[in-house]
């Protein structure tokens, strides 16, 4: 234990202060007055004003100031209540954690992902975790644009690590992914030459539309140089397999991930173009809020995924 935290000083002082007179304090100061502190606590009024005068006196500082039609907290009583919230938030996270140690893994965990990043990665993890911990349940809510994973109530996200936010705890799994230009045989054989990106503009490509209404952009890299550019064509998708599809009816170029594409360029259905110019990048992350409270479910799964990986 650290030298500089002396138990027996922090147990004198706490146990001169008695819990109720700190929780009437604390509803007080959180509900703006005594009546309404009471409807939450199903105490009196009275009550709690005597154990908040009680808190003063052992305290001998002044934390309200009451008048007959409200009541405010003090300079003094706003710094009290400024470092108590968060003091007793961590004795409360504490008994949480420590009553999760020796709980069984168990009950739903949401996640939120993209459906591509489910399939090729989440599905398969899920199932052999949920071999080991059948009390385990899971909820996949698939869909493209990056959503607020607390706000929509889930337990975390899964995500292209550029795309995870800088305030959330990420953890890799799955390997590099790598977008790659791909087409059929046939339309290759009568196409114009593909040396450079540049040369896209003499070709038709199957165009991507986002969820929020743009046209994906196809990103390219060389040497330290990256840039994105636009394409053009007749046919436009609004999910990545409908791309390999088109390809594969030889309509024109396709931008794919290769995990989408590998059957296809194992069996020679497609092939891929400009390989030197689409290198692997960082693959996929779990994240979750920071300061998230994890159950003893959450931690066991944090803990498949980091031996996984």
């Amino acid at each position: 234990m650290a030298k500089d935290i002396r138990i027996d000083e922090i147990f004198r002082t706490v146990s001169s202060l008695p819990p109720g007179e700190l929780a009437a304090f604390l509803a007080v100061a959180e509900h703006g007055g005594f009546r309404a502190a009471a409807r939450t606590l199903d105490q009196s009024a009275s009550a709690l004003s005597h154990a908040v005068a009680g808190l003063e006196r052992r305290l001998k500082v002044k934390l309200l100031h009451r008048s007959t039609r409200n009541v405010s907290l003090t300079e003094s009583g706003r710094r009290f209540v400024a470092r108590l919230v968060p003091a007793i938030s961590e004795i409360g996270s504490a008994v949480e954690e420590l009553t999760d140690l020796n709980a069984v893994p168990a009950g739903l965990l949401r996640i939120n992902c993209d459906a591509n990043a489910a399939e090729q990665v989440l599905v398969p993890l899920l199932t052999k975790f949920m071999e080991t911990q059948p009390a385990m349940r899971f909820e996949i809510v698939s869909e493209t644009r990056l959503v607020d994973i607390a706000e929509g109530g889930f337990d975390c996200g899964i995500r292209l690590t550029e795309l995870v936010p800088d305030d959330m705890v990420a953890i890799p799994i799955g390997p590099d992914q790598q977008h790659i230009v791909v087409a059929s045989p046939g339309y290759l054989d009568k196409a114009p030459k593909l040396l450079q990106p540049s040369d896209i503009a003499l070709h038709r490509c199957v165009q991507l539309r986002m969820s929020g209404g743009s046209l994906y952009r196809w990103e390219f890299q060389k040497r330290g140089e990256a840039f994105a550019i636009e394409t053009s064509g007749n046919l436009v998708v609004d999910h990545s397999r409908l791309l390999l599809a088109a390809a594969h009816e030889g309509y024109g170029l396709a931008y794919v991930t290769r995990w989408m594409a590998c059957e296809s360029l194992r069996n020679g259905s497609l092939r891929q173009v400009l390989q030197d110019w689409t290198p692997p990048y960082p693959g996929l992350c779990l994240y979750y809020p920071r300061h998230r409270h994890l159950s003893a479910g959450m931690r066991a799964f944090l803990a498949f995924l980091r031996d996984a990986h």
